[in-house]
């Protein structure tokens, strides 16, 4: 489906003067709606000027009124009058504007702490950077790393939100694909422990003493019984006749005396 030339002011425009959908808009400019509702807030796209797509001769006035009747109906862009030459993707990291140059180590620190599962490579593409840049942020010597803090780039316009979330899908079809392979080759593989174990507390002394045996405890109790010593009875005959062999052993020592 063809784009408008300019997507982004002309979905200032819409969202100035019409009463589209951003689900309409977004269709229509190829973007996300998220990315609407951020240029409806004032998030995205500040600074840019808007776009008349009716002046430009994309739309008809017609096309807009019909589509705020119907907010499932989509916008059709007009036929245009001149042949225009099919934009080719460009490959290589992006251009980026000079104004928002400085705001790419902002979107950088945000993309290694949110999606560390992106390479190096897919983040250069994304906001158009070097990958020395990625490295030195993510290692803190680059020479502004006190400065920088986390901005999605989403919000900062360096690349759409269509862009963000299939860089963010492609990585994580490729981490699926290695941890198959490492756990086919009997490789280990890190995991994470299950929260309910890493957060469970560990029971009290006492508790832990008054814990019930487990069956198989019991079941060793019964098949090795613990033996207790006998203790040695006693009788009063015994008892007297220990006392005499005493008392004569007392008196014949007085005599050897």
């Amino acid at each position: 489906m063809s784009r408008p030339l300019m997507p982004k002011a002309t979905a200032v425009w819409l969202v100035d003067n019409t009463a589209l959908t951003f689900d309409q808009i977004a269709d229509f400019c190829g973007l996300h709606a998220l990315e609407i509702k951020g240029i409806a807030d004032g998030d995205v796209a500040q600074g840019i000027k808007g776009l008349d797509p009716v002046a430009a001769g994309q739309l008809t006035r017609a096309e807009i009124e019909r589509c705020q009747k119907d907010s499932s109906a989509r916008l059709k862009l007009s036929e245009s009058q001149h042949d225009l030459p099919e934009v080719k993707p460009r490959k290589g990291p992006r251009y980026t504007p000079v104004s928002r140059r400085q705001d790419r180590p902002d979107a950088i620190a945000w993309l290694l702490r949110h999606h560390p599962e992106l390479t190096d490579a897919q983040v250069t593409k994304l906001v158009g950077t070097t990958k020395p840049t990625i490295q030195s942020i993510r290692d803190r010597s680059h020479w502004n790393s006190p400065n920088i803090k986390p901005v999605d780039p989403v919000t900062l316009g360096l690349c759409t939100q269509l862009e963000l979330d299939a860089a963010v899908q492609k990585a994580a079809r490729r981490v699926e694909r290695e941890h198959k392979k490492a756990v086919k080759e009997g490789r280990a593989v890190e995991t994470l422990l299950p929260a309910a174990q890493t957060t469970a507390e560990e029971p009290a002394e006492e508790e832990r003493e008054k814990r019930a045996p487990s069956a198989a405890e019991a079941f060793s109790r019964l098949n090795n019984p613990v033996q207790e010593e006998e203790e040695p009875s006693y009788d009063a005959d015994s008892v007297f006749s220990k006392l005499k062999d005493l008392k004569k052993d007392d008196e014949e020592e007085e005599d050897k005396e």
